[in-house]
């Protein structure tokens, strides 16, 4: 039977094109994961695990006893703050060590499924493995808790988690922000804390449309993220930090007075709890990463 046209029908183009494009979308979108041998061989040190947990302030949005329940409202909905307790049926006691990794630094559940980015993996990812695994053997160290949380709820299409892995493409990036020198540890050491573990640009740094940092205005200040108030610049520029010596910013961060003797208040109070308890060359760190900042002013609302 011979055909009356040699060119395709519109319909099987359509289709065609459609089947090209969804093959495109669940590749670029596929979770990635790291496999057993990534990770190296590792004695977990629970002190580190601990000062890494205060240093991130785990506490704050998770609980005392990490048994989550905090809703985080924001303009793509409301995120429910998961249980982390060692629970094994409501909290994370049945993961792995490898399940932990991958949470923290590709942003996907052990189910293999992408988590939304209010977890803040876009910052852990900068965390080296063996900090993870000391993380998660303080972690491993608290009393199980029962209590279920509630999912998400957030409204088409952001509620399509699939399409979070596009996200990643954009947004997921393991590099730092800041260059440092070699050999300049102790900026080193402030990054690594300030971008990575304490993850201070999730609130201090504006968003694209899209829920993405800007990295080029890095710590000038952003809305709230539930859309009240605003977060404040911490860079060295006159509307940030210009007339805090490191001097002063150590002292706020541990005893929570500012240079003029007023006291921190709102969300950074509990921030400042967690990091007045860690050690003093912590603080001094995060106070000279902040100093060596590039000075920018606060962004237009």
């Amino acid at each position: 039977m011979r055909l009356s046209s040699t060119w395709p029908r519109p319909a099987i183009v359509v289709a065609g094109v459609a089947a090209v494009l969804l093959l495109a979308f669940g590749w670029l979108t596929r979770p990635h994961m790291l496999s057993a041998r990534d990770i190296p061989p590792h004695v977990p040190d629970p002190l580190n695990g601990e000062r890494l947990f205060h240093a991130g302030g785990c506490a704050s949005c998770h609980g005392a006893g990490l048994e989550g329940g905090l809703d985080l409202p924001t303009a793509f909905g409301t995120f429910r703050v998961p249980n982390i307790s060692p629970d094994r049926g409501a909290g994370i006691g049945g993961w792995s060590d490898l399940d932990f990794i991958n949470a923290m630094q590709s942003g996907v559940s052990p189910e293999g499924t992408h988590y939304y980015p209010a977890f803040p993996y876009s910052s852990y990812t900068r965390m080296t493995l063996p900090d993870v695994l000391d993380l998660k053997s303080y972690m491993d160290s608290f009393a199980p808790v029962s209590a279920l949380v509630p999912g998400h709820d957030i409204a088409f299409p952001w509620s399509m988690r699939r399409g979070i892995g596009l996200w990643k493409l954009l947004y997921l990036d393991a590099s730092f922000v800041l260059p440092v020198a070699a050999g300049q540890d102790a900026l080193e050491q402030g990054r690594y804390l300030v971008e990575a573990v304490g993850h201070c640009g999730e609130c201090h740094t504006p968003r694209s449309q899209l829920g993405g940092l800007l990295r080029n205005q890095w710590l000038a200040g952003a809305p709230g993220l539930d859309g009240e108030g605003r977060v404040p610049n911490i860079t060295p520029h006159a509307d940030g930090l210009a007339d805090w010596s490191e001097r002063d910013i150590v002292r706020y961060l541990k005893s929570g007075f500012t240079p003029d003797y007023d006291t921190v208040g709102g969300s950074m109070t509990q921030v400042q709890e967690n990091l007045a308890r860690l050690p003093d060359g912590d603080r001094a760190a995060i106070a000279a990463y902040l100093k060596s900042l590039p000075p920018l002013p606060d962004p237009p609302d």
